[in-house]
């Protein structure tokens, strides 16, 4: 059930550059279980900036009543919420969209994992969940440079993770598809959020195999009302040639949609 809740601040820190964490405390907790569903972040006191924000869960801790969301402070909403100190509250609305799916069927099985920048966050609680589920996972996670990286320890523990730097400065030089290639990684099924560029060319070369895939796009309502987040259809479909990122996503099946 969507809820709106004012959620105490536990923590709000940069962890990289312009990379922020912040743990925030509430009722809305209980209504968390998928991972890949976002949350939609009013900016601000007044009126200004309008619209929400919206921002993957990156962590959910029901035993402690808390989740972590991490954000790039680059807009003016997303700066006004990285100035938000510890006890404050945060008003927010979710759980929003459709996650990834967990399927019993894949226990045992090994699935990839692959993060491109801000698209980094949501597999971090859904690597967590498929641990839990008996699924082994490897991570292949893509920034710019050392500085934009994070979480690669968090990672690690989970399982094997490999990071791709466009400069070199972290780990191999290049794009996350290229360090696929290069460690010859095997496996049963994928999931991956990050840019469309990085969406488009897994989706390309790994299209035959089972896989899941989050687009990231701008949102106004984060409900499905407003019709501002609606991509294409890859396949046609008499009744409906599109979908809401928001609502019908924002996690799709691969091939679902046009990159």
């Amino acid at each position: 059930m969507i809820k709106k809740d004012l959620m105490k601040i536990l923590s709000n820190e940069e962890i990289a550059d312009n990379i922020f964490k912040m743990v925030v405390s509430g009722d809305l907790v209980s209504e968390l279980n998928e991972p890949g569903q976002f949350l939609h972040f009013k900016t601000g006191t007044g009126a200004e900036p309008l619209l929400r924000r919206p921002i993957s869960i990156a962590e959910i801790d029901k035993e402690n009543n808390s989740l972590t969301v991490i954000y790039r402070a680059e807009g003016r909403g997303t700066k006004l919420l990285s100035g938000e100190r510890e006890g404050a509250f945060a008003d927010v609305l979710g759980p929003l969209g459709n996650g990834f799916p967990i399927h019993a069927e894949d226990e045992g099985k090994t699935a990839l994992l692959v993060g491109g920048g801000i698209g980094v966050p949501p597999l971090y609680e859904l690597s967590r969940q498929l641990v839990k589920k008996g699924i082994k996972v490897l991570h292949v996670l893509g920034f710019q440079n050392r500085s934009a990286a994070f979480y690669e320890e968090e990672f690690a523990q989970l399982g094997p993770t490999y990071i791709a730097t466009v400069d070199g400065s972290l780990g191999s030089k290049g794009f996350v598809t290229d360090v696929i290639k290069e460690e010859g990684l095997q496996f049963d099924l994928f999931y991956s959020c990050g840019p469309k560029a990085m969406l488009a060319a897994l989706s390309s070369t790994y299209g035959d195999s089972k896989g899941y895939i989050s687009l990231e796009e701008r949102m106004g309502c984060g409900i499905g009302a407003c019709f501002a987040c609606v991509c294409e259809k890859a396949v046609n479909d008499v009744d409906k040639n599109y979908v809401k990122i928001c609502s019908d996503g924002p996690v799709f099946p691969v091939g679902m949609v046009k990159l």
